[in-house]
């Protein structure tokens, strides 16, 4: 029993350590960007040695995992659909919460993720590996979209064009850069952008159900 007891108290303080690490390069490349931002600084920052932030390098390792913790509130390649938040969003039986919550789920994900969108971009141009991950996490939101707009029809909206095309205009509403020009760049509060985005959604990807209202 002690063996155990002591195996599972330090993979709970690695898994902290890990927490922490991550965290801190959240912060770092959202604060400073891809380029400027060094591991010594996410040492200091989340008050561990250079070895231990080396440890859960490289830099390009933290830029994935800081973006998966930051987006969706863990490590890994699942979807926020996936997630129980996004499962709850999907469950919704009325047509009207549904929409609100998916909208309310995508602007929080935006204004979590923005800082770090821009890092993860700006890395791509540079480094190959990073710019594979990205054309990876392209694909996935891709196919998430697709089946978004599914979910949508099956909630009684009317899809404003094909499957593959409303999913597109889906994609380019949802986008984190969206959030970074209305609410960073024009001032705009998160609840107008919020509006702004559901009204973006009904009019150019789905039109609510019949009796429905657009706003």
């Amino acid at each position: 029993m002690p063996r155990v007891y002591t195996s599972d108290l330090r993979a709970e303080q690695a898994a902290r350590t890990r927490e922490r690490v991550v965290r801190a390069a959240a912060e770092e490349l959202a604060e400073h960007g891809y380029e400027r931002t060094t591991l010594a600084r996410v040492a200091e920052r989340a008050g561990v040695s250079l070895e231990t932030v080396k440890a859960h390098g490289p830099k390009r390792a933290l830029l994935l995992a800081a973006f998966e913790v930051t987006f969706a509130g863990s490590e890994g390649k699942e979807s926020l659909a996936a997630r129980p938040d996004g499962q709850a969003v999907a469950e919704a039986s009325d047509p009207e919460a549904f929409l609100d919550g998916l909208v309310a789920l995508v602007a929080a994900a935006n204004e979590r993720v923005a800082g770090l969108w821009s890092a993860f971009t700006s890395a791509a141009r540079s480094d190959e590996a990073v710019a594979a991950e990205l054309d990876a996490l392209l694909e996935r939101r891709r196919a998430d979209l697709r089946a978004s707009v599914d979910v949508l029809a099956a909630h009684g909206f009317r899809p404003c064009s094909a499957r593959d095309e409303a999913a597109e205009a889906l994609s380019y509403l949802l986008a984190p850069e969206g959030w970074t020009h209305f609410v960073a760049g024009a001032g705009w509060s998160a609840e107008r952008y919020r509006a702004w985005l559901r009204d973006a959604v009904v009019r150019l990807v789905a039109a609510p159900p019949t009796g429905g209202t657009d706003a």
